[in-house]
């Protein structure tokens, strides 16, 4: 049996697009003989981490990605037709380094570039792509859209200007999903591989688990758009090849070029992102030289405010009620995280910038009340 990897595929955290439930997607991939599979949701990161420790329970091993949005111009250019057309990429996270600058990426395209979906652009992605490899995505991505347009030069531009970013870790993809425009595509990038030095990748867009679940894509497709199954203008993808393919099928289909199928592997090896769990990591926050630890400090803030709402002789319930409060904090570990939170809304405060004290004061008086009552 040939290896192979899946690189691109959709899981339901691509909303109302993918089918594939994430605790299936690993199920799937040690059943066909995969050692490895990707995670590459719509321009979110949603499933990581429960994909991430699904692939872990099945013995298979996680490739944290996502397929972002990039758009045609700047991020920041969001002016009608002209920007609403973007362009598809998959980005795979080689380390956690590329797994952090992924979450950068992804969270600038909703902040700074979300124009009816989160988009990037090609200058933050230059700017964080450490860490990264980048394969050329699906008909949507912009060297094929310039291949079906016929504008050859331009194709070879944006693939120059890729290699150039990524180096070794921008591979051209090559899909067998029954659409007919993907054949003329795929020999077009055949070409531009060879002229350009660029390496190619196989890969299948699995938007669902097998074949026969192509009907319930469709469905899930109509629910998105607001359409009726029986619609003739609906949205729908002319194939049902999207799923999740076996090593032997994907190499059966790319039996003329198996650098394609090897590159699955080459690529998985690359890609060793850890996740560690089972403790708050939290920033270091420096107190005073004049206290010993965090909670002492912590302790100081608590008395001082004591006093300044309740004057210097406040009654044992409110102290006893302190006492109780600061004690919950140290054994639930969350002294460095209440002195980060005091710290920016006390400069809120400081600078005139409303906050909700009310709100938050409340949301962690409930932890505390949980707490005492056995609910932790």
């Amino acid at each position: 049996m040939p290896d192979f990897v899946h690189l691109h595929v959709h899981s339901e955290f691509s909303l109302l697009d993918g089918a594939n439930r994430i605790k299936d997607l690993p199920v799937r991939a040690k059943e066909l003989g995969m050692k490895a599979m990707a995670i590459t949701d719509h321009g979110v990161m949603y499933g990581v981490i429960d994909f991430y420790k699904a692939c872990k329970k099945e013995g298979v091993k996680p490739i944290i990605g996502c397929e972002v949005y990039v758009a045609p111009r700047s991020r920041f250019d969001k002016d009608g037709p002209a920007d609403k057309e973007y362009n598809h990429l998959i980005l795979l996270a080689k380390d956690n380094i590329g797994y952090k600058n992924l979450s950068k990426l992804v969270s600038i395209g909703f902040t700074e570039g979300y124009y009816y979906k989160p988009r990037i652009d090609l200058e933050v992605l230059e700017k964080y792509h450490e860490g990264l490899i980048a394969l050329s995505a699906c008909l949507a991505g912009s060297i094929n859209r310039a291949i079906l347009e016929g504008n050859m030069e331009k194709a070879e531009n944006i693939a120059k200007w890729f290699k150039n970013v990524f180096k070794d870790d921008y591979y051209l993809e090559l899909q067998n999903n029954g659409i007919k425009e993907q054949v003329l595509v795929n020999q077009k990038l055949v070409e531009i591989s060879r002229k350009l030095n660029i390496p190619l990748v196989a890969t299948n867009d699995a938007h669902y688990l097998k074949k026969e679940d192509a009907y319930n894509h469709e469905v899930l497709l109509c629910i998105q758009t607001g359409k009726k199954i029986t619609d003739p203008d609906r949205m729908k993808f002319e194939t049902d090849e999207l799923y999740i393919k076996s090593p032997e099928e994907m190499a059966d289909y790319f039996s003329n070029l198996p650098e394609a199928i090897e590159n699955t592997v080459k690529i998985a090896d690359k890609c060793n992102v850890e996740f560690e769990f089972g403790h708050t990591i939290l920033p270091n926050y420096e107190v005073p030289k004049e206290y010993k630890t965090h909670y002492d400090y912590l302790r100081k803030l608590c008395e001082d405010g004591i006093k300044n709402r309740y004057g210097e002789n406040p009654t044992k319930e409110i102290l006893d009620r302190m006492e109780f409060e600061i004690s919950v904090i140290q054994k639930m570990g969350y002294v460095d995280y209440f002195l980060i939170v005091w710290d920016f809304i006390n400069y809120a405060k400081s600078q005139g910038i409303p906050v909700g004290p009310r709100t938050w004061f409340r949301s962690r008086l409930n932890c505390c009340l949980c707490y005492r009552n056995n609910r932790y």
